[in-house]
């Protein structure tokens, strides 16, 4: 019997922990959806984060960072249809009004609560709609409420995305759960999303922080839609030991329990994102193997994703391995090319850098599924990437012409 099973329930699956999402009409036209989601604890919680390496950073990524530096975080409140980003001082300003906002209605210090936008870039976010909805956002807080706050932060999402897990280790059972929004705007260090995980298991923030980081880069650092890094990126983890367990310490078995626990949530999260690319028919997974250096190894996994020609042809069901081939020699690896081999989900495309003597017939039929996987050995040595992308489509672009 597996320690980790899937359970009902996304951000508020682990115990003592609650959401809301209320209607605030943030974005111009928008009729009624919710748009505001608020995250909290019932016992005191530490928190851990990883933002977007962009260097253009949007002021609830700004303000949050500063947040986390507080031993203790209450509440992550969330907000779709402005990104609050490149909006100068007054977004900063904008940012800590609906922190402190919150803290005020929850009765907690400002710098307990970290804030998370998605939405258009370069508009002002309209506060004080914002602030008069938080009263109700705060009453309306239930245990229950994972689904409706998932909902709230979807921009050009067609599904929230949710997704839970409990876990039986050596100092009890503990849940982990979370919630993530995303579709366009993908790529590595990290994707444009927001994503709020929780768990009732109780660990240090330093723990905290080190599994997060660990978790991340194999996960939300492994997708790739558009190769587009955002302003606004986010992951937290929250940990508020309702459980009742022990702390887990690093380098026990349930720390290690803990690890797998918040990498199949994470996970299921990335694949749920690249699944709902916008416009995408098809979820590539893209393996290279063989490489000199992991470094080499990301950047052909990478540079193949995100190809735009590789991405195009895929949607047309056209297993072209030349623009694969092509790719992985423009990246900056130095690859021989005699060297390399290319499959379709196990299917010999190329053998020794040339077309492989497979009917293309079979070819088509691996790329023209809803799901296959490209492999590519280059044969120089022992390290390997693995990415998960799209296909490119012409609703992608028919989606991206305005906003």
């Amino acid at each position: 019997m597996s320690a980790i099973k899937i359970i009902k329930g996304g951000v508020t699956a682990a115990k003592s922990f609650r959401a809301a999402a209320v209607f605030a009409g943030i974005k111009p036209g928008n009729k009624n959806r919710k748009d505001m989601a608020l995250v909290t604890s019932d016992l005191p919680s530490v928190a851990a984060g990883v933002f977007t390496t962009n260097r253009v950073k949007a002021a609830p990524v700004r303000v949050s960072i500063s947040h986390l530096r507080a031993p203790r975080t209450d509440a992550v409140l969330l907000n779709s249809g402005n990104a609050n980003a490149c909006t100068g001082p007054h977004g900063i300003v904008a940012a800590k009004t609906l922190a402190g906002a919150a803290a005020k209605a929850l009765r907690c210090a400002l710098r307990r609560v970290l804030v998370c936008s998605t939405g258009r870039i370069g508009i002002p976010l309209p506060v004080d709609k914002m602030t008069d909805a938080i009263p109700g956002l705060v009453a309306g807080l239930s245990a229950d409420g994972g689904n409706a706050a998932a909902r709230a932060i979807m921009t050009s999402d067609t599904f929230p995305k949710e997704f839970a897990v409990e876990a039986r280790g050596e100092g009890g059972v503990f849940r982990v759960g979370g919630m993530a929004k995303g579709a366009g705007m993908i790529n590595p260090d990290m994707a444009t999303m927001l994503c709020v995980v929780t768990t009732d298991a109780s660990l240090t923030k330093k723990s905290l922080q080190n599994a997060l980081h660990s978790v991340t880069e194999r996960t939300f650092n492994r997708i790739t839609v558009d190769g587009d890094m955002s302003t606004n990126d986010t992951v937290l983890l929250l940990s508020n030991g309702a459980a009742g367990g022990p702390i887990i310490k690093p380098g026990s078995p349930d720390y290690t329990l803990f690890v797998e626990a918040l990498h199949e949530v994470c996970l299921k999260l990335a694949h749920m994102i690249v699944t709902d690319g916008e416009g995408v028919s098809k979820f590539v997974t893209v393996q290279v193997r063989g490489a000199s250096g992991m470094r080499s190894a990301r950047r052909v996994a990478e540079a193949v994703a995100n190809s735009t020609l590789v991405k195009c042809s895929w949607a047309g069901n056209d297993p072209n391995w030349g623009r694969i081939l092509d790719a992985a020699g423009y990246c900056g690896v130095p690859i021989r090319e005699e060297l390399v081999d290319i499959y379709y989900d196990g299917v010999a495309a190329v053998r020794g850098g040339m077309a492989a003597p497979t009917p293309k017939e079979r070819l088509i039929k691996a790329v023209s599924g809803k799901k296959f996987t490209v492999t590519i050995d280059l044969h120089q040595g022992d390290a390997s990437h693995t990415v998960y992308t799209t296909d490119l489509t012409e609703k992608y672009v028919q989606l991206n012409l305005g906003e």
